[in-house]
């Protein structure tokens, strides 16, 4: 794992296609029990190579109910986005996740993985990639039905603030999705 994560750190496979340059972001220990994939690193993670070190990644510890310790602990949390680096910036927001990463490091990520016991497939282009024709006619419809994906999968909208409208017309996902994340999150977590 140490050699294929120190290889991932060092890919240059699409920088010419990367406005900022590539600085893959990712980490995972073989022991890891909760995976996390979600789009692509935005400017800030970019810059410090951290993933989810932005206001983003603080709504989603606190959906989780966990801290940083816990969340930056490889051994627990794996951390792999469909995207490694920076996509750069479209007319809405970042672009997509650049589509080589996923076939290119994926699978061998998940070679070394031995103890996941649950997938968080944040944003649509995670939930599409992995639950391909299972999804349902939009994102808030598959995160609504978020039962059935259980236990593999928990699918969730991207934490950013910029989703805090969808939020407010979505009251269901705060009272039922995020109790129920929490639950599940500290039960893996506390084994």
């Amino acid at each position: 794992m140490k050699e294929l994560l120190k290889e991932i750190k060092s890919c240059v496979h699409c920088a010419a296609h990367l406005p900022l340059g590539p600085n893959p972001v990712v980490s995972a220990s073989p022991n890891s029990k909760i995976m996390i994939i979600g789009q692509a690193p935005g400017t800030v993670v970019h810059k410090s190579g951290v993933p989810w070190d932005d206001k983003s990644g603080d709504n989603l510890r606190s959906w989780l109910g966990i801290d940083k310790e816990t969340f930056y602990n490889p051994e627990m949390i794996a951390i792999m986005p469909m995207g490694f680096c920076y996509p750069g910036k479209g007319k809405s927001g970042d672009l997509p996740p650049r589509k080589e990463c996923a076939p290119l490091w994926h699978d061998q990520i998940w070679s070394h993985l031995k103890d996941v016991q649950l997938t968080l497939l944040i944003g649509q282009y995670a939930q599409n990639a992995y639950l391909a024709d299972q999804t349902k006619k939009t994102l808030t419809e598959t995160v609504r039905n978020f039962k059935e994906y259980l236990p593999k999968y928990y699918v969730l909208p991207h934490p950013s603030p910029r989703n805090n409208i969808w939020r407010a017309k979505n009251e269901w996902f705060d009272k039922e999705v995020l109790p129920s994340l929490k639950v599940e999150v500290a039960g893996i977590l506390k084994g």
